[in-house]
């Protein structure tokens, strides 16, 4: 097979969370743009229709569903509708979560939680409903967005880098039990310049970022897109349980991690 011929997904079905904007648009039109076709799915629906239309530019098909992924019922009609629509299902990203900085003197037990289902429960419950369709498929991908914060040692960040460092073991472990059918990785960004942190982000916290990352720039959302469609394809075969560092060379950061 050709060495590009390797990073096709031809004939693939991809579920992607937090599809609308950021990081889970640029990677839903990058598996299209490699072939798949795609599930949206997020929140807003008007984000995710907009961005199943850029699919279909692309010559694929799309289906856009509205999907809050702290919602079994939500999650379990995504997939449904997956099914329903395209007869197969072959990959997913596990992109939706996120969680400001805290306090931990301040934040409730209950809000952690929340924190923790956001970020890793559910990511743990769409996996176990894609799964078995990738098994019927004949095999399967999973990509899980975790963060730099994961293992990064600052203040205020004890609930989302938990999250995240779960997100992230959790990986490894269920690469393990899903091996060799279905193959199970992460990609951990550093700060990634959206375009919603580009109106939010203040000056001085931007410079703060970029001096804390030797490449000495922000990453864009197609940075992260690149590294997943590496993952999802048959380029990476060989790889599983693995978390791909896509951060510039930062090993320390500034809020957003």
């Amino acid at each position: 097979m050709p060495l590009l011929d390797r990073f096709s997904l031809s004939n693939q079905v991809a579920l992607v969370t937090g599809a609308g904007r950021g990081i889970g648009r640029a990677i839903a039109l990058a598996y299209a743009e490699a072939g798949a076709d795609i599930v949206c799915a997020a929140r807003t629906l008007a984000d995710v229709e907009a961005v199943a239309e850029e699919v279909r530019a692309l010559g694929r098909r799309a289906l856009a569903v509205s999907c809050d992924v702290n919602d079994a019922d939500q999650r379990g009609a995504a997939v449904s509708a997956a099914i329903e629509t395209f007869g197969r299902l072959t990959h997913l990203v596990n992109n939706a979560g996120g969680a400001g900085p805290n306090d931990p003197l301040k934040m409730s037990a209950a809000r952690f939680e929340e924190v923790l289902r956001f970020n890793v429960s559910s990511a743990y419950a769409l996996t176990q409903l894609c799964v078995p369709h990738m098994r019927e498929a004949g095999g399967g991908n999973i990509v899980n967005i975790t963060s730099g914060a994961a293992r990064y040692a600052q203040p205020h960040f004890s609930a989302y880098g938990a999250a995240k460092a779960a997100l992230t073991q959790l990986t490894r472990l269920l690469a393990q039990d899903f091996a060799p059918q279905v193959r199970v990785n992460a990609i951990a960004p550093g700060p990634i310049l959206t375009a919603a942190l580009d109106r939010a982000l203040p000056a001085d916290m931007r410079d703060g970022m970029i001096r804390n990352t030797p490449l000495q720039c922000l990453g864009q959302p197609e940075d992260i897109a690149a590294a997943a469609l590496y993952l999802a394809s048959p380029a990476s075969a060989w790889v599983t349980g693995k978390i791909i560092e896509v951060d510039g060379g930062a090993e320390s950061s500034v809020w957003p991690g």
